[in-house]
């Protein structure tokens, strides 16, 4: 069992986690037709926005109460009040995503009790779903914040806010698939969804993701400008959630939103840890196969299918894993992520014999007594510069660059954020070509590394 050390240090120094208000935005974005809304100071959403913008290279909308030392004092609920008016009239968001941030939540702002005195003062607006979910930035991290964004997300009864016309076409609406529920975890980037997506929809089966990223996030261009996101799960899709069969839930920390499924529409589940690996990613397209051949056979007869096309790219996976363990056999990594990402990747690189020197991470999760290290840190950057000595690579991200150059250590980018590379939307570290991609990444890392410094 994995240690877990939490450094006693006043102040976190070259800080690794990011805020949970920033986590929830994240998920919020997601959702089609969003208007993500910061509770507090203009400075906590600027933060936001500016590292998703750089992270993405994307218009990313966020909106802030704009608290000020006076409405901070005297309490936010007109701060509130007239930002959710100024929204409808000029964004004219499907779903507004309400979050909090460390300054409000020290105040105490009632939020519900806020909510529900704008409900009574304006009816007209009963139709406008808003989300609400308590993110306090001095505890916890960005997968927190995007955990406890899904878990309000899933909640929320999307039949209260039903005008006629949409009662209507609901019902006239056709379903000739089977759905599946995907919740999705912070782990997985725009990319990552879209494989998911891909592989799911590839079993006859059609997927409803929470949240979409793959649609909002993937860097594409729109033929006119949106004031909200242009893609993602749409309103219409959050009100089919009890038309699922099964839940696929993606990452330990959102088990929590699996379950509040389950709960509330009978719907079973299954988590997977992580979809990167042989046999995670086998185990993955099994339940799928068995999905799809239960609807036909529930004695489970017939063996269950699997499409050809990852039959293939199992056997790709395969030959990459012969191509790539001669570089990764014995060297020795460090690795600085959230949870749910650390999971995944350092379980991905011991299976290919590498061996994890050291391992920092942001917050608090029960995989980490998992992890297939000695210990693990709940710290920062400098906890890894303090154990990464030696290493003969540095996973974390772009802010280990300064930190790789110190130790002259290469470093590979994961995570959030990452403002020094191109193409964070669409690139894909999951399911077997996902798995693929990443063992090439680092077995050329490695080549290089060793042509750079041949031994004697």
């Amino acid at each position: 069992m994995t240690t877990v050390c939490t450094p006693k240090k006043p102040v976190a120094v070259n800080p690794l986690k990011q805020s949970q208000p920033l986590g929830a935005a994240l998920a919020f974005l997601g959702l089609k037709g969003m208007m993500p809304l910061f509770h507090g100071s203009q400075g906590c959403t600027a933060f936001a926005k500016v590292m998703l913008v750089r992270h993405f290279r994307e218009a990313i909308p966020m909106a802030t109460t704009a608290m000020t030392e006076v409405s901070t004092i005297l309490g936010g609920e007109e701060n509130v009040e007239q930002a959710i008016l100024t929204l409808v009239e000029k964004a004219k968001p499907e779903i507004i995503g309400l979050l909090t941030t460390g300054l409000t939540e020290t105040r105490g702002d009632d939020m519900q009790g806020i909510l529900r005195t704008f409900r009574k003062r304006h009816p007209e607006l009963n139709s406008l779903p808003i989300v609400f979910v308590s993110t306090p930035d001095y505890k916890g991290a960005l997968q927190d914040g995007f955990a406890a964004a899904v878990e309000q997300i899933v909640a929320t009864d999307y039949g209260l806010f039903v005008d006629s016309t949409t009662q209507s076409s609901k019902i006239a609406a056709v379903h000739p698939k089977p759905q599946v529920t995907i919740v999705a975890g912070s782990l997985l980037s725009p990319g990552d969804v879209a494989e998911i997506k891909e592989i799911v929809e590839t079993f006859g089966l059609e997927p409803l993701v929470i949240p979409d990223l793959s649609g909002s996030l993937d860097g594409h261009l729109e033929d006119d400008y949106n004031t909200t996101t242009a893609g993602g799960t749409s309103l219409q899709k959050l009100r089919q959630l009890e038309r699922s069969t099964f839940t696929l839930a993606i990452g330990e920390s959102i088990r929590p939103a699996a379950e509040i499924l389950q709960k509330r529409f009978g719907t079973p589940y299954e988590l997977f840890p992580r979809l990167a690996g042989l046999e995670a990613v086998d185990k993955f397209v099994w339940r799928l196969s068995q999905i799809v051949s239960s609807r036909c056979d529930p004695h489970f007869i017939s063996p269950p299918h699997v499409p050809q096309k990852y039959n293939s790219q199992r056997r790709q996976l395969q030959d990459a894993i012969l191509d790539t363990h001669f570089y990764f056999g014995r060297k020795r990594i460090s690795l600085a992520l959230e949870p749910d990402l650390l999971y995944q990747t350092s379980w991905l690189l011991k299976e290919m014999g590498a061996e994890i020197q050291a391992a920092v991470t942001t917050t608090k999760s029960p995989l980490l007594e998992e992890l297939p290290v000695n210990s693990v840190t709940i710290g920062d950057l400098e906890d890894l510069e303090d154990l990464a000595a030696g290493s003969d690579l540095l996973i974390t991200n772009s802010h280990g660059k300064r930190l790789s150059q110190k130790l002259n250590i290469p470093l590979y980018r994961m995570g959030y954020p990452i403002f020094d590379r191109l193409g964070n939307g669409q690139r894909c570290l999951v399911g077997y070509r996902g798995t693929i991609q990443f063992l090439f990444d680092i077995g050329n890392i490695f080549i290089e590394a060793e042509e750079s410094h041949p031994k004697p």
